[in-house]
């Protein structure tokens, strides 16, 4: 909105709602998703428009209420057809993933539907399955295990409920699929290699004698990389397996030293969960030289907006200056600092 006489009277007007409405934290966010709103009246935006950004922003509110009490819990969605019958080996996979997942404490999400959505909150049980479904024509309603409206949450649109599929978690497993699936992985493999997304493990999981995602690596590696259109070994970052146990190991293992990162400009700073020692330090700055842009790693405190935000404080901490066109490749440091002999015996849980 342009500050004129008349908008800034309409400002005038926003804040006072908002003393009403009684809400004191994130005033300027609050302020802005208003006047965003009251904008788009002055575009003179269509009623389709509107109808899109309205229903939007709702559905995000309903759906950042449904995961709201469970914000200090850690949680993995699992992805795959819903059209997979309960007699097929991956509906069994699939169930067998989410109930180790739940046995290590975490919630599992899905996208509430039939198929391996359906198997997966099964494994997961009533007490750590959540769903965000989308509205079909043709498709089932949520599944019994994740009907009750405080278990999941009803789209209308595919690219909300995407986001709210990804937005949550710290891991994801996929099953074969149709177009649903593997959009959902090519946009999760994207975020990663683009850096628009925190790393996080992958793990793409067939029967022992399927050929689904061992056929997807082929075509990956000889049409898109063969082709320069992706960086070599991007597929790197994703485990296949057939075994229930080493993927929900490659999901909590990924936590095992490695807790979260936090940039600051061009800087990163990587919180672990034990400190590496000087000689470690220096043999990452060996390893990885090559995806340093500037200067090295170097073990460094808590910064002061990271203990204002009370933003683990206490973990040791690494800051580097990452080349830019190489930040797909964070993986590999995290799976490294994994592996540091100071890195502790036992997987952890991510920080929320």
């Amino acid at each position: 909105m342009s500050q004129t006489p008349e908008n800034e009277a309409v400002q005038q007007k926003i804040d006072e709602l908002i003393e009403v409405a009684g809400i004191t934290e994130n005033q300027a966010l609050i302020r802005s998703i208003v006047s965003t709103g009251i904008g788009l009246g002055e575009d003179g935006a269509d009623r389709l428009n509107l109808k899109i950004t309205s229903a939007a922003v709702e559905e995000m509110r309903n759906a950042f209420r449904l995961f709201a009490p469970h914000r200090g819990e850690h949680k993995v969605t699992i992805f795959g057809s819903a059209r997979t019958q309960r007699e097929d080996p991956l509906w069994l996979l699939a169930e067998e993933v989410a109930t180790k997942m739940a046995e290590h404490d975490w919630f599992v999400v899905t996208g509430a539907g039939p198929g391996i959505m359906e198997a997966a909150s099964h494994g997961a049980g009533e007490q750590h399955a959540l769903g965000v479904s989308i509205r079909l024509p043709f498709e089932e309603s949520p599944n019994m295990i994740i009907a009750a409206d405080d278990r999941q949450v009803s789209m209308k649109y595919f690219f909300t409920r995407k986001l709210m599929l990804v937005k949550e978690s710290r891991g994801f497993v996929c099953l074969p699929g149709g177009f649903g699936t593997m959009d959902e992985l090519f946009e999760l493999l994207t975020l990663q290699q683009t850096g628009k997304m925190i790393p996080v493990p992958i793990v793409l999981v067939d029967h022992p004698d399927g050929t689904f995602w061992s056929r997807f690596k082929t075509y990956i590696e000889d049409e898109l990389d063969a082709a320069g259109m992706i960086s070599p070994n991007d597929l790197d970052r994703v485990l296949i397996t057939s075994n229930a146990d080493a993927a929900a190991n490659e999901i909590t293992g990924f936590w095992r030293n490695y807790d979260s990162l936090r940039w600051f400009g061009t800087e990163l700073v990587l919180r672990l969960r034990a400190e590496p020692t000087d000689e470690e330090v220096a043999g990452l700055n060996e390893q990885f030289a090559h995806l340093i842009a500037d200067g090295c790693f170097e073990k460094t405190p808590a910064r002061p907006a990271e203990v204002r935000d009370n933003d683990v404080p206490e973990a040791p901490r690494l800051v580097f200056t990452p080349a830019q066109r190489r930040i797909g490749e964070l993986h590999r440091i995290i799976r490294a600092l994994n592996a540091l002999e100071s890195a502790p015996r036992s997987a952890a849980k991510p920080s929320q």
